[in-house]
């Protein structure tokens, strides 16, 4: 039991899970600055052992998802894989998003076609890698690559409209 006034840390990572998302609109330095914030308290939880359950692991890596560098992809892998292990099926979309920004930091193709990326002015999937089957990215919960490219298309007409 937490003493009055104190959040538990599975009250904290949902919280701070939760204001990551919700700052994800929000733009300027402070919410950068708030972002890393979250990371380090994150990573000061998980040094203490205070990421236990799969709902733990599974707001500890959405968290880290909007990390800043391949570290912070590769530890959001690692917590949301251990969320699915512990019966997280929330978290099988997360570990492919992390998956797909840490190979995209490496200069890699991305797998699964999660992320929506800028070159030359303009929205795409980048590269993807072809031996990856829409059954797998199924079984990851992301939708198929061609529904995938119909969204980056759909983002570039709403900002060409503009």
């Amino acid at each position: 039991m937490e003493p009055a006034g104190e959040e538990s840390p599975s009250a904290e990572l949902e919280r701070l899970a939760e204001e990551q998302i919700n700052d994800l609109d929000s733009e300027g330095e402070e919410r950068i600055i708030r972002g890393r914030l979250r990371r380090e308290r994150v990573v000061a939880l998980y040094a203490q052992g205070k990421i236990e359950t799969a709902a733990d692991h599974y707001h500890a890596a959405l968290i880290m998802l909007y990390g800043e560098d391949v570290a912070h992809y590769d530890l959001a892998r690692t917590f949301a894989r251990r969320a699915a292990a512990l019966g997280e099926t929330r978290a099988w979309s997360v570990l492919a998003a992390a998956w797909d920004r840490a190979l995209l930091a490496r200069g890699q193709p991305q797998r699964f076609g999660t992320q929506f990326i800028r070159e030359d002015g303009r929205w795409s999937l980048g590269q993807v890698d072809p031996s990856v089957t829409d059954a797998e990215r199924a079984m990851y919960g992301v939708p198929p690559l061609w529904v995938q490219q119909q969204s980056v298309e759909q983002l570039q007409r709403r900002e060409d409209a503009e």
